[in-house]
């Protein structure tokens, strides 16, 4: 018997984890259905290249087919590992804008706009620039400026002040508009995912118990009350009973997948899979929204300082593991995606809806494919895609993927902004500041010069940037609303979601710094309880 059952150790069920067992009064179990963040390639942040093409680590979901990308299946990588996705990511911090947070609040969700979010995302955060009014110092989520930059990410930066924007040294300051270098998640050359931030520190507490390689398969309800979790591991089925809550944190997927599989969701979805209703919430697995992104790559085969695979590529990479193994400084201290920007699609609109990453290799099929020699990508990517789609069950095995349709494009807004979006990021790619090293466009995207052909290879090329949300949405209690402002489950006791999937609607940037938020939030609000 536990007080507090959490469900999933990635970025929200590490800091529930941490924070919850702070009281050693209370009893806290972790359930994580991967292992251990034991290997080198989590820590090593160039690590994240082999990690993103062996799927260490990591679910490696697809999409049903998309109806208006052609019919491809996308691809939704998702961590299986202490940290979850915050163990295998592009370790970016940013937050988005105050409009966001105000517009959830808003939405009927009183004390998630900005002014009430802006303290726990500084309560987590230790900046080693040092504290301000936007920033934290002494929290466990160590941010950094990247330690050893490569130097042509630089380039992309002066690109963008010679295409007229602004130059922005802090996305999470006073304005997110402009082009700049990110800052990270690391700490002394590694990364530092919430795993590292929050749970190791944690793990001995008497009061905290982390169970890995544990398979959730069904939250158990008495009485309209969730009181434990059914859970596979080494091929045995257990159980835990929790005395005060169960907190599911299996993030936009798993959290929705795991409800469904509990009877909790749409009841005529429930009866088609022969699972019995416990609990008729019509809205789980609705709303999901993500990062739709499409990427262009130009080939610079005298860049050889940036990755990419050659002779020279690979001596680059020998040279650099040892440096990092001696002093955790080099080139593999990199995030690849260590520039970038955040502009406006057309001058109208009120804030940011475009974002850029600016990427050290070449990511032909977003870096899945295997390409040999030198050169770089540019993302970009919509921030507040107005299409919505859905997850739903394929089968009552627990152990089946879910079906995941996050409908991309399937507003024409959404086609028409990112049109926009491309003619500008090629204008910034086609400054003197790159332009004078020679680069090539690769002729997938090279060949779209009108907007038919834009669209074109838009629909031929974009998938997610990975950021689902969603799809157990907060709200005040609407029909398609799954958790209210506590993060409660709406008709249920003893039952809080707390992960990306409670989100109204997409935040304008990288998710992994307001998962930690929320979490941090919903810590104080249980412990208040």
């Amino acid at each position: 018997m536990y007080d507090y059952i959490i469900i999933g150790g990635g970025s929200a069920g590490c800091v529930l984890a941490s924070r919850l067992s702070e009281d050693s009064q209370v009893r806290v179990a972790l359930l994580e259905a991967g292992a251990a963040d034991r290997s080198v390639l989590i820590h090593c942040p160039g690590g994240l290249a082999l990690m993103a093409k062996s799927g260490q680590a990591n679910w490696g979901f697809q999409t049903v087919p998309q109806q208006a990308l052609g019919g491809r299946r996308g691809y939704q990588p998702r961590g299986k590992v202490l940290g979850g996705s915050s163990s295998i990511n592009a370790m970016i911090y940013t937050r988005g804008v105050p409009q966001d947070y105000d517009g959830w609040a808003a939405a009927g969700n009183p004390g998630w706009g900005w002014s009430d979010v802006l303290p726990y995302f500084r309560q987590a955060e230790h900046n080693e620039r040092g504290a301000d009014a936007w920033h934290g110092s002494g929290g466990p989520l160590n941010v950094m400026d990247l330690r050893s930059p490569n130097p042509y990410s630089p380039h992309f930066v002066e690109a963008g002040l010679q295409a007229g924007y602004a130059y922005n040294p802090d996305f999470n300051g006073a304005t997110q508009e402009g082009v700049g270098l990110y800052q990270v998640t690391h700490k002394n050359g590694e990364r530092y995912s919430a795993a590292k931030a929050y749970l190791t520190p944690s793990l001995g507490r008497a009061n905290l118990q982390v169970i890995t390689g544990a398979r959730a398969t069904r939250i158990l309800l008495e009485d309209r009350r969730a009181v434990g979790v059914e859970f596979i591991q080494g091929g045995q089925r257990q159980t835990l009973r929790a005395a005060r809550e169960v907190l599911l944190s299996a993030g936009a997927l798993q959290s929705p997948q795991l409800l469904l599989l509990s009877g909790i969701g749409p009841g005529g979805h429930l009866h088609q899979h022969g699972i019995a209703l416990q609990h008729d919430l019509p809205g789980v697995g609705r709303n999901l929204q993500d990062h739709v992104d499409v990427v262009t790559v130009h080939d610079a085969p005298q860049l050889t300082d940036l990755f990419g695979l050659s002779f020279k590529g690979v001596l680059n990479v020998l040279r650099g593991i040892v440096q990092w193994r001696r002093t955790r400084s080099g080139m593999l201290t990199t995030n690849f995606a260590e520039a970038g920007g955040f502009i406006r699609s057309q001058p109208r609109e009120p804030i940011p809806d475009l974002q850029l990453h600016f990427v050290i290799g070449k990511l032909v099929d977003h870096g899945r494919a295997t390409t040999t020699g030198h050169g770089y990508s540019c993302h970009v990517c919509l921030l507040r895609p107005k299409s919505r789609g859905s997850l739903r069950l394929a089968s009552a095995d627990p152990l089946a993927a879910p079906l995941i349709d996050p409908n991309f494009l399937s507003e024409r807004d959404d086609v028409d902004r990112l049109i926009r979006g491309f003619r500008l990021m090629r204008n910034i790619l086609s400054q003197p500041a790159l332009a004078r090293f020679g680069a090539r466009e690769l002729p997938a995207s090279a060949l779209a010069k009108d907007d038919v052909r834009i669209e074109q290879f838009i629909r031929n090329h974009a998938d997610t940037i990975y950021h689902p949300a969603g799809s157990c949405r907060m709200g005040p209690g609407a029909e398609m609303d799954v958790v209210d402002a506590q993060l409660r489950v709406h008709g249920l006791q003893g039952l809080r979601v707390v992960d990306a999937s409670i989100m109204p609607a997409l935040v304008g940037g990288n998710t992994n710094a307001p998962v930690i938020m929320i979490a941090e939030k919903a810590a104080a609000m249980i412990r208040a309880a």
